[in-house]
């Protein structure tokens, strides 16, 4: 079991379950997700962050006790990963680092679409030299308004202007991106390469379960 740590406050069984389905579906292997609370917006700035860490480990020291033999912090900006490790006896993911891990491993610039004015610290550290780009669309300034109704076209918009500029690999560097299934939108309109950080921490979390 895959306990998945989500950092957008909600209630919508569809929005909270949305990475879990994606790794369900991608990897096989069942997963269990929940949510921090009071935080209705992400974590979208060092102000939300810092009020979200002591919730994240909180919330993972629950899901590892209730048998989750892996854990995933389902943001880009791994948000309290090396606290919760400290804490728990499993495996912790950061949805980030497992993007730009293998981002990396594709050996091509990477462009970022994400909902800051400066890349997830842990992306900028692991690319390094490999990121070329960052973009994050007009009006889109945390998870809530990448799953409103112009969250979507304002992306799409961001993603065009980086393909006319040459990028041919695209990483989020938010997972809200992964919650209104945007990877798939762009393969198939624009053909490039796209790492969806919720498929990488899947896929770093379905290699743990399987070889342990």
């Amino acid at each position: 079991m895959i306990g998945i740590i989500r950092v957008i406050t909600t209630d919508d069984a569809d929005i909270l379950n949305e990475h879990g389905k994606l790794i369900e579906s991608k990897y096989g292997v069942q997963t269990v997700s929940a949510c921090i609370p009071d935080q209705p917006y992400g974590i979208c700035d060092e102000v939300t962050e810092r009020q979200a860490v002591p919730k994240i480990v909180a919330l993972g020291q629950r899901l590892a006790a209730s048998g989750c033999r892996v854990l995933v912090i389902s943001c880009a900006d791994d948000p309290g990963i090396d606290a919760l490790r400290q804490q728990v006896r499993v495996p912790v993911i950061g949805a980030g680092s497992a993007a730009a891990l293998l981002a990396k491993g594709y050996g091509e610039p990477v462009c970022l679409l994400d909902i800051a004015s400066e890349p997830p610290r842990v992306m900028k550290r692991i690319l390094g030299r490999q990121l070329a780009w960052h973009i994050s669309p007009p009006g889109v300034t945390n998870s809530a308004e990448v799953m409103a109704p112009h969250g979507r076209e304002a992306a799409l918009n961001a993603v065009r202007t980086m393909v006319e500029n040459g990028a041919k690999t695209i990483a989020f560097a938010c997972t809200g991106y992964s919650t209104i299934g945007l990877a798939p939108i762009i393969r198939k309109e624009f053909g490039v390469t796209v790492i969806d950080p919720v498929e990488a921490e899947g896929l770093l979390a379905w290699y743990i379960v399987k070889n342990s």
